[in-house]
């Protein structure tokens, strides 16, 4: 396990690349060419972190941190800065603990998003994941809207051994949940995993939808927990953020999923996402492999960010 970190947080490094480029050299030149701290010091760190996507607000809140710090300790050289900058960012992005309380209780894990962002392949990861920590995990091919979506499911849930349930093109999604609730219930499932469909640009039909689902799982499954994630591309960045705003305005999101930060400039995103909708990233993937999805850790991120070994901790 130690080791797939490691193997991690080196891709993840790997593919922040793009994002460091921006960002970090960037701030380093600011801390290197300025000699006090003054307004224009905070002016241009705060101009390269909205340039990173990392959003007005959650730059504000980063830089109102700092100027605390700073004052509290009497810090006069731009250089003594960084640490301070870094623990900052990461304070904007801890998950908190009870982030993964679905791993402890007999679940529905319900994840939307919009076509092309990773959702059934994060699914199929995820249940993968939830399956080597020892669960019982069933998936329902609740997005029936994408023909390919069920095929493509079926595969992930053979390649990490579980059950699926569903996957006819065109089948009502409520129907697809209440057969897959039924099949949780009777083989004691530890885990529902549901992959929805995500239609934006037709909100109504999503929120109806949806809302079949939530009324299904709330009569049929009152005793399992309900998590939903949204599954966003990091490669979109303020645009996803976007997505995740309206999302959380039809369903009652706990958490996002990332894909595809390897090679994208825009993972600054993932602050952005955390702090302006107070919805944590719960996972980030960085590549196509099912260990390519891991739980979203504040720490490894902001280190792979500013490419801080680890251990320098």
């Amino acid at each position: 396990m130690a080791e797939e970190k490691v193997g991690f947080f080196k891709r993840l490094v790997n593919g922040l690349s793009k994002t460091r480029a921006s960002i970090v050299s960037g701030i380093d030149s600011i801390f290197r060419g300025f000699s006090s701290i003054d307004d224009d010091f905070y002016e241009e760190i705060e101009e390269i972190l909205v340039m990173g996507d990392i959003g007005i607000n959650t730059t504000t809140a980063i830089i109102s941190n700092l100027k605390m710090e700073v004052a509290d300790r009497h810090i006069k050289e731009p250089s003594e800065c960084k640490q301070l900058l870094i623990d900052s960012i990461k304070k904007q992005m801890a998950v908190g603990d009870t982030a993964y309380e679905f791993e402890n209780r007999k679940s529905v894990v319900l994840v939307i998003g919009v076509n092309g962002v990773g959702k059934t392949t994060s699914v199929g990861k995820l249940a993968g994941k939830l399956k080597d920590q020892g669960k019982k995990v069933i998936l329902a091919a609740a997005d029936t809207f994408r023909a390919a979506a069920g095929e493509q499911l079926a595969q992930w849930a053979n390649r990490a051994g579980v059950e699926i349930i569903g996957g006819q093109s065109g089948a009502d999604p409520a129907s697809v949940v209440y057969d897959a609730v039924a099949a949780a219930k009777a083989r004691n499932a530890d885990v529902l995993l549901c992959d929805t469909a995500g239609r934006l640009h037709n909100k109504k039909n999503l929120m109806e939808e949806l809302r079949k689902i939530y009324r299904i799982l709330e009569k049929e499954y009152p005793e399992a927990y309900l998590e939903t994630l949204v599954v966003l591309d990091g490669t979109t960045g303020q645009n996803a953020l976007a997505q995740a705003r309206q999302f959380n305005e039809v369903a009652n999101v706990t958490g996002i999923i990332l894909t595809k930060l390897d090679g994208t400039a825009k993972g600054g995103i993932a602050v952005a996402i955390q702090s302006e909708l107070d919805i944590p990233v719960k996972y980030i993937g960085v590549g196509e492999s099912i260990d390519d999805l891991q739980k979203f850790d504040s720490d490894q991120f902001v280190n792979a960010l500013f490419d801080v070994s680890p251990d320098h901790e």
